[in-house]
């Protein structure tokens, strides 16, 4: 690379950075909390209840609303109280009691130092690409083996199947140690990539919002997988055949491997 290439390259990377330096400012400001032992669980619960929310509202209009019948994919069901409840509880619970526990210690053990330069946009976007990549890979092989051996089936995923037609609160509705085992996933890939404390934010979001929506039950005209091209992207509809049919479509979000081990199975064609 000459360099006439390399101080393009340079002043791209510069503009990259520039453009998310004032809002990686903003959160610098706020350091006394993101460096808290409370944030992780703060965050992780206000994202999560904040995108559930709105699915909830439209479960409770959708029985008058002729257009949301039309994208929810089980137009005659909506959670009652009693399911939805329960699934926030067991969340909350969760977090409360064993989450927080173990951010304390991981607080406590190597407290988190904030960079003052934010991330370049091209490495933040990459980054968050990468991690889901390996998210999806990850969980892929875990789900797979979850469904294929009895026993880990009945001991850690099983929970999570009570409900045949998902909806959003029940994303989470899993036992302790697939929660753990989804956090180790999400938070391995970070540290494996070297992050920066953005990108990991950016990705957490982005990943807390693609498995809320996989289990909302709605498939609208703007969902991720009908904006993702070539089929990539197996989405809402996708994941619900999972719920219903149990032996298809393990990989949360993307559909490659599910092609290569002949799991796939579209949603047109059930």
């Amino acid at each position: 690379m000459n360099s006439h290439n390399r101080s393009e390259l340079h002043v791209l990377c510069s503009s990259g950075q520039l453009l998310l330096q004032p809002l990686w400012d903003r959160l610098r400001a706020w350091d006394a909390l993101i460096q808290s032992p409370f944030f992780p669980v703060f965050f992780s619960i206000t994202t999560y209840v904040g995108f559930c929310l709105p699915f909830v509202v439209l479960d409770v209009l959708c029985p008058w609303v002729p257009t949301l019948r039309r994208c929810k994919i089980h137009p005659d069901f909506s959670p009652s109280a009693r399911q939805l409840l329960p699934c926030l509880g067991q969340t909350l619970y969760q977090h409360v009691v064993f989450v927080f526990p173990m951010t304390l210690l991981h607080w406590a053990v190597s407290p988190a130092l904030l960079p003052a330069e934010a991330p370049e946009l091209f490495q933040l976007v990459s980054h968050v690409v990468l991690c889901l990549l390996l998210f999806d890979t990850e969980f892929f092989v875990w789900h797979l083996l979850h469904h294929k051996v009895p026993w880990l089936y009945r001991t850690f995923h099983k929970m999570h199947h009570q409900n045949s037609s998902p909806f959003a609160l029940a994303t989470q509705y899993m036992s302790v140690g697939e929660l753990f085992s989804l956090g180790f996933f999400d938070m391995m890939n970070v540290l494996l990539l070297q992050c920066h404390p953005l990108t990991a934010l950016t990705f957490h979001v982005v990943n807390i919002w693609l498995s809320v929506e996989d289990h909302s039950g709605y498939d609208f005209p703007w969902s991720t997988h009908r904006l993702v091209p070539f089929g990539w992207f197996g989405g809402v509809a996708h994941h619900d055949l999972h719920h219903s049919q149990f032996n298809c479509n393990f990989a949360p979000y993307f559909t490659h491997w599910d092609k290569i081990l002949g799991t796939l199975r579209s949603a047109h064609t059930k």
